[in-house]
């Protein structure tokens, strides 16, 4: 065999085993694109009610975790039930509403019967006189009751309307916690999906880099793009990291908050929010008019300088009160040698009228009264004006928030298609290894900046339903 047979032998033999590194390398890729395929089909934006689970950490689903309990699967209307039963912030709420309530029925109680009866034994030298200034009895029964007194009148009114401020406290304070309980919920939830997404993509992440060494050895690659594939897989497993650090503190905040054991595994399911924004911003305005929290506190509070003022100047009037008294006297006080005649039970039944004349002190808290009345009113329609304007400002955020979230789905959507592009143009032999891996990820950042846009607008439609008082009426 001449040397040009011989050469041409050996060009045979070199283009034989580059062809079957070819196809090897391209039967790994069909291999990994297949499962590639399968994941994208699965992780797509997953249906209300359907969880994503706690086992994030390479367990499968529906096993336990290390704590050996089974996992709790709730909603989030389930979330927010819970978080109202066992929130510490809302049972202190409560307490305070009962604590006003009770300064309420104590100054009511003026104007109801009070009987009080009492007994004691005293010495006495000289005229029979108590240091109060009345006298010693075996036993004392007295009554009194408040039949018009103007001012205690306004007193009272005064408190009740301060009990209906901390009604209007312990229903800010309820709505509070259901938005705490709505956002742990659809946080984690986000949390969840972004987990098993990146999971899916250290799957492929690892894959290409394997499968970048074996051409980088069979000289078909640059070293360079082997570690551009480490790069990639280090950067997908800094946000898992990321990703369950925020898994395990949104978990632990939402158990606390719902009042689960503290190993509880949780399950939630990828829910939606109504659009408020949907609404006209002159419907939003007038059911926060109606609804919001902040103005009826500030009328309430209105109202309670109205009627201190109204108790203050009816301090001017007189004062009818309804009396009695019932003593048992005993002859060891004396009291034949400054009587002359002992009588051994006494009966005070009356009224008794008081006439106010002059009281500086009284022109001056009425004149006080006048000026906290002033500065309540000029509250109010502060309020009123800050909540217009704050409506219309969340209900734009809100809108522009939706758009944004339109926008990533979209850019999503274009990411997905140019991949899927890139696949079949890749098994034609017409795209790189290196546009493929660069889609994969262009795809991963879309799934999360989606994941990031939809939370972000679901956080502006709660805001603008605790804005205007619809909170109760959505999550419960």
């Amino acid at each position: 065999m001449n040397e040009l047979s011989r050469g041409k032998v050996r060009m045979g033999a070199n283009l034989f085993r580059s062809r079957r590194r070819r196809l090897l390398a391209a039967a790994g890729l069909a291999a990994y694109l297949l499962i590639a395929k399968q994941a994208r089909a699965q992780q797509g934006p997953a249906p209300n009610g359907a969880p994503f689970t706690e086992n994030v950490h390479g367990e499968p689903d529906g096993a336990s975790n290390g704590s050996g309990q089974t996992p709790r699967t709730l909603t989030l209307k389930d979330t927010v039930a819970l978080a109202l039963r066992n929130s510490r912030e809302l049972q202190l709420a409560h307490l305070q509403y009962l604590i006003m309530q009770h300064q309420a029925a104590g100054d009511r109680s003026q104007f109801m019967p009070n009987l009080a009866a009492g007994s004691g034994v005293a010495y006495t030298q000289g005229f029979p006189l108590l240091a109060s200034g009345g006298l010693p009895a075996l036993f004392t029964a007295s009554y009194d009751q408040a039949l018009f007194n103007p001012q205690l009148r306004g007193e009272l009114h005064a408190s009740e309307q301060r009990a209906a401020e901390q009604s209007i406290t312990l229903d800010a304070a309820r709505d509070g916690v259901m938005i705490k309980a709505a956002t742990g919920y659809l946080e984690l939830a986000k949390v969840r999906h972004g987990l098993d997404l990146m999971q899916k993509e250290r799957d492929s992440a690892a894959k290409i880099l394997e499968l970048m060494r074996e051409r980088v050895a069979a000289g078909q690659e640059l070293p360079v793009e082997e570690t551009r594939a480490e790069l990639n897989l280090a950067r997908t497993d800094q946000r898992i990291a990321q990703l369950e650090d925020q898994d395990d503190s949104v978990s632990a905040d939402l158990r606390d908050l719902t009042g689960l054991p503290s190993d509880q595994p949780i399950e939630v399911s990828a829910e939606d929010l109504p659009n408020a924004a949907a609404q006209s911003v002159s419907d939003l305005v007038a059911q926060a008019m109606n609804n919001n929290t902040e103005l009826k506190r500030a009328e309430t509070e209105r109202l309670v300088s109205e009627q201190t003022l109204r108790g203050q100047k009816g301090a001017y009037w007189p004062t009818l009160t309804l009396i009695g008294q019932y003593s048992i006297l005993s002859k060891f006080n004396n009291y034949a040698e400054f009587f002359n005649k002992f009588v051994r039970n006494n009966y005070v039944v009356g009224m008794q009228v008081n006439i106010p004349i002059f009281s500086a002190q009284q022109n001056a808290a009425v004149s006080l009264a006048k000026e906290n009345l002033s500065a309540a009113t000029l509250q109010v329609e502060q309020v009123r004006s800050e909540l217009s304007r704050d409506v219309s400002k969340q209900a734009r955020q809100a809108h522009e928030l939706d758009l944004a979230n339109q926008v990533a789905k979209l850019e999503l959507q274009v990411a997905e298609e140019n991949l899927h592009d890139l696949e079949a143009q890749f098994d034609q032999g017409r795209a790189s290894l290196k546009d493929l891996e660069a889609a994969h990820m262009e795809e991963s950042d879309k799934w999360l900046a989606y994941l990031d846009a939809n939370f972000a607008r679901q956080q502006a439609q709660l805001e603008l339903l605790r804005t205007t008082g619809q909170v109760a009426s959505v999550l419960q």
